[in-house]
């Protein structure tokens, strides 16, 4: 099974939702059919804020990330942030996360990426390693802060 990354356009909604409402199911993230796919359409016809890519045959994806893209003076440039990847649990332990985020530098790096961030729980020590693995490292000295609008 491959990794290939695929950047989604708008014929790709469907299969793009459904991996979506999968993830969400799964991480307990309650949003309404309508508002998820008000969210990701913009992202599969250009939005310059994000892109999203399958996982997988286009046709039959196994999984999908989600970037958004910001900009860091101290990064020198623009920079992103997985904001959700999902690799489908019956495929799940065979590499495809880790070769998918060794990707996903280098598919950015033409467009001017300059670095990638993530997000992941303190207590989820086999994500944490999946992610070192993929070349991720923690700032010790920083932590994510979030205020809702």
């Amino acid at each position: 099974m491959s990794a290939v990354l695929t950047l989604a356009t708008p014929d790709h909604l469907d299969r793009m939702d459904a991996l979506v409402a999968a993830f969400h199911a799964e991480a307990g993230i309650e949003v309404s059919a309508e508002a998820r796919r008000a969210g990701i359409a913009p992202l599969l016809e250009g939005v310059p804020h994000g892109a999203a890519y399958l996982i997988g045959p286009p046709r039959a994806p196994i999984g999908y990330v989600v970037v958004t893209f910001g900009w860091s003076l101290e990064f020198g440039g623009m920079d992103g942030f997985i904001d959700e990847i999902f690799i489908r649990p019956g495929v799940r332990g065979r590499g495809i996360a880790s070769e998918a985020l060794q990707s996903l530098p280098r598919a950015l790096a033409a467009a001017g990426l300059k670095a990638l961030h993530l997000e992941v729980r303190r207590d989820d020590e086999k994500t944490r390693r999946l992610y070192a693995r993929a070349g991720f490292k923690e700032r010790a000295d920083y932590m994510l802060m979030t205020r809702r609008s």
